[in-house]
């Protein structure tokens, strides 16, 4: 079973009013300096997360999400405190992006 942290806000906010794409870049290079597999990915409007059990009313644009997942707690928790103004969670999965049912 894999556990899965992340953080998830409005596609306008992460994609367009935060410098993500320079964070997630620059993960992706220090994890290749350091021979890591990568661990996140960023997903557009995911269907895995139960967002039924999250305080959605945060969030501006309905159905309009953007998470990034990983496997790393401390990454995500950066991310949070890096970024703020997003919602965080986790969930468990035998495989990648298939929730237990």
């Amino acid at each position: 079973m894999f556990d899965y942290h992340f953080i998830l806000a409005s596609q306008n906010f992460l994609l367009n009013e935060e410098p993500l794409e320079e964070v997630l870049r620059e993960r992706a290079a220090y994890y290749q300096r350091m021979n890591k597999k990568i661990d996140f990915w960023l997903i557009l409007n995911p269907q895995f997360i139960d967002t039924s059990k999250l305080n959605i009313k945060k969030l501006s644009v309905k159905n309009s999400y953007a998470a990034v997942v990983s496997l790393d707690r401390y990454f995500i928790q950066w991310l949070k405190l890096r970024i703020g103004f997003v919602i965080t969670g986790e969930f468990s999965s035998p495989s990648i992006f298939l929730p237990s049912s």
